[in-house]
């Protein structure tokens, strides 16, 4: 069974994954991959239902898999998703206040995200509404990791 952890993003599921497995798996990784471009030329080419499709063939073989997933921070939205985690009983919500995953997305210079540059910070908090009852829904544990360093958290899953 996989360990899948799940979040907004800025949440840590990537530096999460990394620490708890050096071989973790990470979903968006592996779509770019199999797609032969980013996300967001896929996103641009073909639109968000080619790429829901092709997420959810992604997600269905990684739970397969006995090793550490970090998802994509938008892997709930599909009802198909959401019945696949359901599925898995080891999914974990890295679960953090907006403001705290606002700063440090605009923080990170190294990874300027789609979703962060095209939408204003009122936008952004509208799609964290949503999404956070979909992340709780799947989720078989929450872990608020809004004052947590990475260390603490990768402790905390161990």
């Amino acid at each position: 069974m996989a360990k899948v952890l799940l979040g907004f993003m800025g949440a840590g599921k990537s530096t999460i994954a990394r620490g708890l497995d050096s071989n973790y798996l990470d979903m968006d990784a592996l779509i770019e991959k199999r797609l032969g471009m980013s996300i967001a030329e896929f996103f641009a080419e073909k639109g968000e239902k080619s790429f829901r499709q092709i997420e959810s063939e992604v997600l269905a073989d990684l739970l397969q898999r006995d090793q550490v997933v970090s998802t994509g921070g938008g892997v709930v939205i599909s009802q198909r998703n959401r019945n696949l985690l359901k599925t898995n009983s080891d999914n974990i919500y890295l679960k953090a206040d907006f403001e705290t995953l606002y700063q440090r997305i605009a923080a990170d210079k190294d990874n300027q995200r789609p979703l962060f540059l095209n939408n204003s910070k009122e936008e952004l908090a509208a799609i964290f509404q949503e999404r956070q009852v979909w992340y709780e829904e799947v989720a078989s544990r929450v872990l608020d990791v809004t004052k947590l360093s990475p260390e603490e958290i990768i402790e905390e899953l161990r």
